[in-house]
């Protein structure tokens, strides 16, 4: 039931099977499935029963319980496993009417009490009965729905959202992010599932979002309209990008948040200016304005450091197409973007680009130079490393310490500029500082390079 017999009626590959059981109990489940594979109960509590069979494959067998509010949060449930609930009786849980299907495949037979298929069909998503009510993920849940199958919200259902906005409060960050990253992952249409947020008032819950909408733009640069309906044509552009849809799971969701919150600074920003003679809408310094707010919203979900350390650096720099790319700043750039990469922010720059119809999709031209300039330095998919260390210098005489530290970094600094590009240029330029007293023989054997050679 669920999840495998929707994507299976949408044609998608079916890689989790949820299998509910009806009129056995807990424990002659466990004992009928030990005989096919091994056992794992770890949602005990939940009636569930997890199946390993042959090559790792494993299947979730659950016994139908019912779940009762006893208190805020998603912890203030009580559940009560109940094998004589009816199938019908066990649907109406679930969420949507798209996972409340099941399939009977002993006799072959789809079971569909909600009118599910049909809201497939017509791409709505509809809720399965009040009991949505008690969880308000569920408003999150159907938002990453939306931008995965490209649905809208029934107006019946986008009321119950409305209703239940408040609900908001009760549910722990770790469930925000794993619906957030879901939608940023997984989405077909990620506009749609932006779309949810604003149509039920969720938004104001992420209000460096809710910002966007009628933030104006220049409509000669971007006659789509206002920044909001921008970013969710830029979103859908890029999962349609083969970097994207080649990336992992986790670059998937760096790629998806950078272009979401690529033009976070322009409310903040945006103002009318006379530029060549006439009035034009611009937002100067959006960029970095847009860096802080991406902060305070991956704060909000509570996004992991490894994904704030990739997301941040590619908004902030994601004009930088727009400024000549020589050997200097395309090295510096690499740097600055570590550790993502110049292909990662090459991807943000497409999106941002594709994502003003009726306009042309044709990448920037300035983007083209960068990458052809990064290619050239073989920095496209990796940061600059030093070419100098510690362990060049200090054959050299010179000592470990603060002072052989600076120096490391100065060199970087110079490498970065262009000053040497292979370690005897670094050794000459060692050789000329004069920021650390280096005496005449150690200069000397810097200037020719004359130490043992370095183990790699």
């Amino acid at each position: 039931m669920g999840g495998c017999v929707r994507d299976a009626l949408l044609g998608l590959p079916v890689k989790d099977f949820d299998i509910e059981v009806f009129g056995v109990g807990y424990d002659a489940l466990a004992k009928a499935l030990q005989r096919w594979g091994r056992t794992d109960f770890v949602g005990r509590s939940f009636g569930v029963i997890k199946l390993t069979v042959a090559r790792n494959t494993t299947y979730d067998f659950s016994i139908p319980r019912r779940d009762s509010k006893t208190g805020s949060g998603h912890k203030g449930f009580a559940i009560t496993l109940d094998p004589a609930i009816t199938p019908r009786e066990a649907a109406a849980r679930r969420d949507f009417t798209i996972n409340a299907l099941l399939y009977d495949p002993r006799r072959g037979e789809l079971l569909d009490f909600f009118g599910g298929r049909d809201d497939l069909r017509a791409g709505v998503l509809r809720h399965t009965s009040q009991a949505f009510t008690e969880d308000p993920l569920r408003v999150l849940r159907g938002m990453q729905f939306a931008g995965r199958f490209d649905l809208r919200l029934a107006p019946e259902t986008a009321g119950l959202c409305r209703r239940i906005k408040d609900g908001f409060r009760e549910l722990a960050v770790e469930r925000v992010r794993e619906e957030w990253f879901k939608w940023a992952a997984r989405s077909r249409v990620p506009s749609a599932g932006l779309r949810v947020l604003v149509e039920t008032g969720w938004s104001d819950h992420f209000p460096e979002l809710a910002a966007l909408v009628g933030t104006p733009q220049d409509p000669e640069w971007h006659p789509e309209g206002d920044v909001f309906t921008h970013t969710g044509h830029a979103l859908d552009a890029l999962v349609t990008l083969p970097g994207w849809l080649a990336a992992d799971e986790e670059s998937r969701v760096v790629y998806s948040l950078a272009v979401l919150a690529h033009d976070f600074g322009k409310p903040a920003t945006t103002q009318t200016a006379l530029r060549e003679g006439r009035e034009r809408i611009v937002s100067p310094g959006h960029e970095e304005a847009g860096r802080l707010l991406t902060e305070q919203f991956l704060d909000r979900i509570n996004a992991p450091l490894a994904s704030r350390e990739r997301v941040l650096p590619l908004v902030a720099n994601h004009l930088v197409h727009l400024q000549p790319a020589t050997a200097r700043s395309v090295r510096r750039l690499a740097k600055r973007l570590a550790p993502e990469t110049i292909q990662g922010l090459a991807l943000v720059i497409t999106a941002d680009s594709f994502g003003r119809p009726p306009r042309p999709r044709v990448p920037p031209e300035g983007l083209r130079s960068l990458l052809q300039v990064a290619e050239a330095l073989e920095l496209e998919a990796a940061a600059p490393k030093p070419i100098l260390k510690g362990r060049h210098l200090l054959p050299l005489g010179l000592s470990a310490g603060p002072d052989l530290g600076r120096l490391l970094d100065a060199a970087f600094e110079a490498q970065l500029d262009g000053a040497f590009s292979d370690l005897p240029g670094a050794l000459a330029w060692v050789a000329e500082q004069s920021a650390i007293e280096l005496g005449a023989d150690v200069r000397e054997r810097a200037r020719k390079g004359a130490m043992p050679p370095a183990p790699e």
